[in-house]
């Protein structure tokens, strides 16, 4: 599965939170300023659209995302990138519960790329995560929320 439903709470609440949405361009050597919403089950951005969803913690998440996350998956757009410093700013829209963000390279390179994680989102709140990202395939999500695992390709 894309989502993180086997990790252990604990180590869930070091990692998570997260969705996309714009890039602001910085001057030269400065971060640049992604913004990620994250709502019930999901990142609005790369999914192009909010479900709806109204989950009241981690488990209906689960149930919710195991019925539709292959479809959801080929639907959702990935993001590119440049290699270059980043900030995320995760937002907590609506959801009653602490989130967290995690992005960390993708499969085999996952331990070879540079990764970024932590949680403590609370409704209605932005926490900004900074990371320098090397050219490779890497993936976002909330093991919290928990979301699906969105592409994110550095060029």
């Amino acid at each position: 599965m894309a989502f993180h439903s086997s990790l252990p709470r604990t180590f869930a609440l070091l990692l998570c939170s997260t969705a996309l949405a714009f890039a602001t361009p910085g001057a030269a050597g400065e971060a640049t300023v992604i913004t990620l919403t994250q709502t019930g089950c999901q990142f609005l951005e790369p999914e192009g659209k909010n479900y709806g969803y109204a989950p009241q913690n981690a488990e209906d998440c689960e149930k919710i995302n195991a019925e539709n996350e292959n479809t959801r998956l080929e639907k959702s757009e990935p993001l590119t990138l440049k290699a270059g410093t980043y900030h995320f700013d995760v937002q907590n829209k609506n959801v009653p519960y602490t989130l967290g963000f995690w992005l960390r390279g993708a499969g085999l390179q996952r331990a070879f790329l540079p990764s970024v994680s932590g949680g403590g989102i609370e409704e209605g709140e932005t926490k900004r995560y900074t990371v320098t990202l090397e050219p490779g395939k890497y993936v976002y999500s909330c093991p919290l929320n928990p979301t699906l695992d969105y592409a994110l390709v550095v060029e």
